[in-house]
């Protein structure tokens, strides 16, 4: 379970096609001095294994990535010096400060357009119809595991504020105009629909 703050980004620093899947190689851009074999992470919002680490001055671990998860996000696209966004598992005892994240991405969209507004952005992204019953104006959604709310919501589209610490933070300063994001709806929402649904 992960909350939505990116903690940090990290740079692909290998990527290597193996049989049923596509393995990472990720050299993380803070201290994860703390990581274990076994341990949760969200990479870019999709919850992976960490397989192999290293810690200290060239610290990284290795992720795989089932063939699953290659045709639900973009990590089978991702090459040599990308970088992601980085959030390790929710400690039981942590601050709670997003909404809950499972790292179960439900779809790619794309960035429609990206608008400076004073000193804030304004990301337009598109929404697939699988997602659009789950994506409300105030909701959360996670957006490349990024904890955020929709400002505003249209048929095929919908927008978040962008404050200067998330932009500088994450990797959204690298998006432009078409480039991929992965989408997790609010999983409450979800809940709440599966049970209302024998009611209608």
């Amino acid at each position: 379970m992960f909350t939505g703050i990116i903690e940090g980004s990290g740079d692909i620093i290998a990527c290597v096609d193996d049989e049923g899947g596509r393995r990472l190689r990720i050299s993380p851009n803070l201290g994860f001095d703390d990581l274990a074999h076994g341990q949760s992470i969200a990479v870019s919002g999709v919850c992976l294994t960490v397989e192999a680490f290293e810690t200290g001055p060239n610290s990284y671990f290795e992720v795989f990535l089932a063939e699953e998860t290659i045709e639900k996000t973009y990590l089978g696209s991702v090459e040599q010096e990308d970088r992601v966004n980085l959030e390790r598992a929710l400690a039981a005892n942590d601050r709670f400060d997003g909404h809950l994240v499972q790292g179960h991405v439900d779809t790619t969209a794309a960035v429609t357009s990206v608008e400076r507004v004073g000193d804030d952005w304004r990301f337009r992204f598109s929404l697939p119809e699988s997602v659009a019953p789950y994506i409300v104006t105030k909701g959360s959604v996670a957006v490349d595991g990024i904890s955020l709310t929709v400002a505003d919501r249209e048929t095929n589209e919908f927008s978040v504020a962008i404050i200067p610490t998330t932009y500088e933070l994450t990797t959204l300063s690298e998006k432009s105009e078409g480039d991929p994001v992965h989408l997790e709806v609010d999983v409450v929402a979800k809940y709440v629909e599966q049970l209302v649904g024998g009611y209608r």
